[in-house]
């Protein structure tokens, strides 16, 4: 073999090389986020991700789950970032040397939907007297009874009512251990009342005889916040590129362009990272 044909062979070869290594970095240009139902079946992250993308490069994985879950996926490592909404849980999170640090990123609130004709007498601005009204009449209520944000913040508004709901709960309470979209059409279908965020109230289209009957309680605020899963105790957290997306997800861009969300020209969240 001449010297020029072995040259040739090698700088082919030195090229194929480059080509696939390019390849597999450009195919490693991805996290995973383990986030909320809310986030994803409100529209949300359909809206967020492709702007990102475009900006970074960076392909975002989400995997919509509970919050709990989400939390859970994160102290595996099987998360990069972790995106979610139910603060105690969170700080704990944190608190455990899981991730960290968190950071808020936007909020918005939860709304008690039930029947139009409300046969409780539940409605108003009072979640508790709600709850509590509910409980009396033994009128259908769903819970999504997932560990997600929402489900831990309907039990802390049970308990702040007064009423243990696994002691009381009975025919008339649903559990369906499903997302926000899934026990929203439960509801729909048993004509129950249920606790969701309004995010995925306003996206939800199988509404029937549901509306809105409280909302409007300070106590129904409802916060989101982001953390990098920790890569000292994970290694193989992609910890560049995790928090590139948690700095644009507070930074001016992400935050307009979260605000820019609207469904019927009603904004979905609201964006409050402290920069």
């Amino acid at each position: 073999m001449t010297f020029i044909r072995r040259s040739f062979i090698a700088s082919t070869l030195a090229a194929v090389l480059g080509a696939a290594s390019l390849g597999a970095a450009a195919q490693d240009q991805f996290i995973v986020v383990a986030s909320t139902t809310s986030t994803e079946q409100s529209g949300l992250f359909g809206h967020l991700l492709p702007v990102f993308e475009k900006k970074t490069g960076i392909k975002v994985r989400v995997v919509a789950v509970g919050t709990g879950q989400a939390l859970d996926q994160g102290r595996r490592g099987d998360a990069d970032v972790v995106f979610v909404h139910d603060k105690p849980a969170e700080e704990k999170f944190v608190a455990d040397g899981f991730g960290g640090p968190r950071l808020e990123v936007m909020y918005n609130d939860f709304v008690l939907v039930g029947p139009k004709v409300d046969p409780a007498k539940a409605g108003g601005k009072d979640i508790l007297e709600g709850l509590k009204k509910i409980e009396a009449a033994k009128a259908a209520f769903v819970s999504r009874a997932d560990k997600s944000g929402t489900h831990a913040a309907e039990v802390r508004y049970w308990r702040a009512a007064g009423l243990e709901i696994d002691k009381v709960k009975g025919s008339w309470y649903r559990e369906t251990g499903s997302g926000m979209g899934p026990a929203l059409n439960t509801a729909s279908s048993m004509d129950a009342y249920i606790l969701a965020d309004r995010g995925t109230w306003l996206s939800f289209k199988n509404r029937a005889n549901l509306d809105i009957v409280v909302q409007g309680d300070t106590r129904l605020f409802n916060q989101y916040g982001v953390m990098l899963v920790n890569p000292a105790r994970h290694p193989h957290v992609k910890k560049d590129l995790g928090q590139a997306f948690i700095d644009w997800l507070v930074s001016a861009e992400g935050q307009q362009t979260i605000a820019a969300y609207k469904i019927g020209g009603e904004q979905l969240f609201f964006p409050n990272a402290k920069r």
